[in-house]
């Protein structure tokens, strides 16, 4: 094992962590893969520029001393890189971009914060691009998480009746609000598709009120719970 001489002295940056992250998120992170790429796109994001910031795979893969340190061999440290990669894009952790241009294909990560959602939103309608040839064609397809992720990871084991459940969800509303109606459940610590489902229900019929561009605040997934649940809330 590789020893740490320990922190030098004197002033040194220091990369910021969101309270979420210890509160909700690594406690739920089961993989050392995952919780390392997590910690590295925190702090690979900080040394970046510019208004719109994410990680390419290769920014991962072209650190040679962060990927040595996930297996004893380039080849296995690589499979275990990228299995922590896509761990937390199914998570949720990750957003990601997948483009095809005439250069070939580019992998864009961004953490799923408010910046990191409106750049991928941005990017679906063409306000920017990361590569600066405007007239280059370009396809873009986001990889959003599996409902069935989505469910294991944040609700419960599956059954067979809520995997028929999900699927029907699936199909009748868009992604989106299927993950922001779970997220409601996590917040609330009311982990039951019944609950996820009622908050689907009531959006389909009185509307969903945060537009694509951000995310519903606490106070207003509050007002989005069905009545039979918000005695529960309050206790």
């Amino acid at each position: 094992m590789k020893g740490f001489p320990g922190f030098p002295d004197g002033k040194m940056r220091l990369t910021s962590l969101p309270n979420p992250f210890f509160s909700e998120l690594l406690p739920i992170i089961d993989e050392l893969a995952e919780l390392k790429v997590t910690l590295y796109a925190f702090w690979a994001l900080t040394q970046k520029e510019g208004a719109v910031r994410y990680l390419r795979l290769t920014d991962f893969l072209n650190d040679t001393s962060f990927v040595k340190g996930f297996a004893p061999t380039m080849t296995k440290a690589t499979t275990a890189l990228l299995d922590g990669i896509e761990r937390a894009v199914a998570r949720g952790t990750f957003l990601h971009v997948d483009i095809e241009g005439v250069d070939g294909r580019l992998d864009l990560y961004f953490l799923n914060t408010e910046k990191g959602r409106a750049a991928v939103d941005g990017i679906t309608r063409g306000e920017w691009r990361p590569n600066p040839d405007e007239d280059q064609p370009i396809s873009v397809l986001i990889e959003r998480p599996n409902i069935f992720v989505l469910y294991e990871q944040n609700i419960g084991s599956l059954t067979p009746m809520i995997a028929d459940e999900l699927r029907d969800a699936e199909q009748e509303y868009p992604a989106r609000w299927v993950e922001d109606a779970i997220k409601a459940a996590v917040q609330n610590n009311i982990r039951k598709w019944r609950y996820v489902s009622s908050i689907l229900e009531r959006w389909r019929l009185e509307g969903k009120t945060d537009g694509i561009g951000r995310r519903a605040t606490q106070k207003e997934l509050r007002q989005q719970i069905p009545d039979e649940y918000k005695e529960i809330i309050q206790r």
